[in-house]
């Protein structure tokens, strides 16, 4: 049987699809317009189905063409995964892998399991991509990243597609600075009820660690909304050098801290019988081919797993 398309049209749509543009579609896929039109114009006559509308120089997919472009992405990923299950075989060791992580992860933890992994694998070309829970476990339902490490709530529209594994546990924490009253105690801990009698110095309410330290601050019966928050940032590295500062309190990850904690630049307390910790899950995708860096990877994770726990 032959098929009505090629490769290359699968590329083309998928590009117009994202670009919204035979223009731009052109430019990413280093070809001409004129030659990205007869090509696309060939695909559509070929299956006898409009793909895309073109209405006051905007273009949409059609219903045929959102149909199509599924079933294109997904034929492109397998000659893609092909490519990469073969050149495992041809190269042995070496090859490509596209790792994940959410925020905080990618910024305080990801670094030293990429060292180590690095000093391990060598020949293997790693690739990090930093962002927000729910987009890394889109990105690797999506094959656009072989293996993750999160921090945050997995929206659980998106758990069945994923294979989903703990960690580690991460401690949430307090920290003060080394001069307030509290950090000069000699059992470094207070009680719920003074955890309302200081200056505290916050993530942005839509922060997912803030979500998550409120809900289990209100679970053990603390208000939180009559902490007396002076200050919210953006950062985790601005926070911990305003309480360095001696500005004020906050709650922080213990992955976090390490190196202030090294140098005593801030001081940990503990809250009377309360205990908050998160759980750091490893994220793939079931359903696609794992190649040996992939394994290699995952390994060094496991091991990490089992050291750390």
């Amino acid at each position: 049987m032959t098929l009505p398309f090629t490769l290359q049209q699968l590329r083309i749509l998928k590009a117009i699809a994202s670009e919204k543009s035979f223009t731009r579609a052109a430019e990413i896929l280093y070809i001409s317009q004129p030659t990205l039109s007869k090509q696309f114009k060939s695909l559509e006559s070929s299956l006898g189905l409009l793909l895309v509308n073109r209405r006051n120089n905007k273009i949409s997919l059609t219903e045929a063409g959102i149909v199509f472009l599924q079933y294109s992405e997904r034929i492109l990923t397998l000659c893609e995964e092909s490519c990469r299950a073969l050149n495992d075989l041809k190269n042995g060791d070496r090859g490509n892998l596209i790792v994940g992580a959410s925020q905080t992860i990618g910024t305080y933890v990801m670094p030293r399991i990429l060292a180590l992994f690095v000093q391990n694998h060598p020949q293997i070309c790693l690739k990090v991509q930093v962002d927000s829970t729910r987009t890394i476990a889109k990105n690797i339902i999506n094959h656009q990243i072989d293996i993750a490490v999160v921090g945050g709530d997995i929206p659980k529209e998106l758990t069945k597609n994923l294979q989903i594994e703990h960690f580690v546990d991460d401690d949430l924490i307090l920290i003060l600075p080394k001069s307030h009253p509290f950090a000069i105690r000699k059992n470094k801990c207070i009680k719920k009820d003074e955890l309302y009698n200081l200056n505290y110095i916050a993530l942005n309410p839509s922060s997912t660690i803030r979500k998550f330290i409120d809900t289990i601050l209100i679970q053990n019966k603390i208000e939180t909304k009559q902490f007396n928050i002076i200050m919210e940032l953006n950062s985790i590295e601005a926070i911990k050098t305003a309480v360095s500062l001696g500005l004020g309190a906050a709650f922080i990850s213990s992955s976090a801290i390490e190196k202030e904690i090294e140098l005593k630049t801030l001081e940990i307390i503990d809250i009377e019988n309360l205990k908050m910790t998160r759980t750091l899950s490893i994220l793939t995708n079931p359903h696609c081919y794992h190649s040996k860096a992939f394994e290699f990877f995952y390994k060094e994770l496991i091991k990490l797993k089992k050291y750390k726990n």
